[in-house]
């Protein structure tokens, strides 16, 4: 126990101390643990596992620089349609909260509203959908700005690479590393770790993804002007349950009212993201994610934000492993605590 306390105690204050500079490395570790399926079901059929690896992580950057080179020229258009338009949607989302508190303060009469506050509730809206506004601007013409351009483009590509080639060596080494006596008690919590992580990030991961590029297309469909950037920022932060869709949806309903002023255009942005939740609830997650994955949404949710406040975008990364690894081990004990007299036996009376 001490031994393990100490190891914590290591870990934790080397992510705390080397924060400014783990992310291209946590990243990197990502992407080998990502992809190692691929490269040694490549292995199995006799591509060498460093050609394997090499031709991977050159996909995967290939992939990133097209997605790069085709979708940046558009979303910084839409960020100019939305500094261009952001003052006029303002003034329509005042005027259409306006009617509504009009129309409430009529239904509650004799109860009537305080003019200062109608005036304050129109206020706050116009500065959310400023700073939604602004907020976008900084995080796409910005992107860069979150990763160092060295780092994203040359290390963590580098890193990745040897990572996914020597992948099985360094698993070896570290089951080479553990105590005999738990070796296999550790082996397997380690695999249920495995099935676990891989089941909730791959699926996941093919989940944000099918609905950014759905709710992009939709919304651009329905006519809504900055439908691509909305679109595609929801299905990012789709990774996030619940949170993220819904304040897509928000986001989306917001503009939808600053732009078409009408119930017919808000009524099908909300049902573009209504079709997109019962696709993702009855559709693409029990396909993809089913009973595999056994980490609750809450907890799910609540590993994200402690882990982006602790570490930033690097708690993010590390926060559903190790969510994972923590879900597996208090089942584990869990089990041990059923099964011990602790539980079974019957409470002593005195007689």
């Amino acid at each position: 126990m001490a031994l393990v306390a100490g190891v914590l105690a290591a870990l934790v204050f080397s992510l705390w101390f080397f924060a400014a500079i783990l992310t291209p490395f946590v990243l990197a570790v990502c992407i080998a643990y990502f992809l190692d399926p691929v490269a040694t079901r490549l292995a199995r059929i006799g591509v060498p596992r460093s050609l394997g690896a090499g031709l991977l992580i050159a996909g995967l950057l290939a992939l990133a620089l097209l997605s790069l080179v085709l979708l940046y020229p558009l979303l910084i258009s839409q960020i100019g349609v939305l500094l261009t338009q952001l003052p006029a949607y303002v003034a329509r989302i005042g005027e259409a909260l306006t009617d509504a508190l009009a129309a409430a303060e009529e239904a509650m009469a004799p109860m009537v509203l305080d003019p200062r506050l109608k005036d304050l509730a129109v206020q706050q809206v116009g500065s959310i959908v400023v700073w939604l506004g602004t907020s976008a601007t900084r995080l796409i013409g910005g992107g860069y700005a979150l990763f160092n351009v060295f780092t994203f483009v040359v290390v963590t590509p580098i890193v990745g690479f040897y990572l996914l080639r020597d992948w099985p060596r360094l698993i070896g080494r570290v089951e080479s590393w553990l105590p005999r006596r738990n070796a296999a008690v550790l082996r397997q919590l380690a695999h249920d770790t495995d099935r676990v992580l891989s089941a909730w990030l791959r699926g996941q991961l093919i989940c944000c993804a099918m609905l950014a590029v759905y709710y992009a297309l939709a919304l651009s469909a329905v006519g809504l002007e900055l439908g691509l950037l909305v679109g595609l920022l929801a299905g990012m932060f789709t990774f996030i349950p619940y949170v993220g869709s819904f304040t897509g949806m928000a986001t989306a309903v917001l503009l939808a009212i600053g732009q078409f002023g009408t119930a017919r255009g808000v009524a099908m942005v909300v049902g573009v993201f209504l079709v997109g939740q019962i696709v993702e609830g009855y559709i693409i997650y029990p396909r993809l994610l089913g009973d595999r994955v056994e980490l609750h949404a809450v907890w799910v949710i609540f590993a994200l934000f402690a882990g982006g406040v602790a570490f930033g975008f690097l708690g993010v990364l590390l926060a559903v492993p190790i969510a994972a690894a923590i879900g597996v081990l208090a089942r584990y004990w869990l089990r041990r605590y059923l099964e011990s007299p602790l539980y079974l036996d019957p409470p002593r009376t005195g007689g």
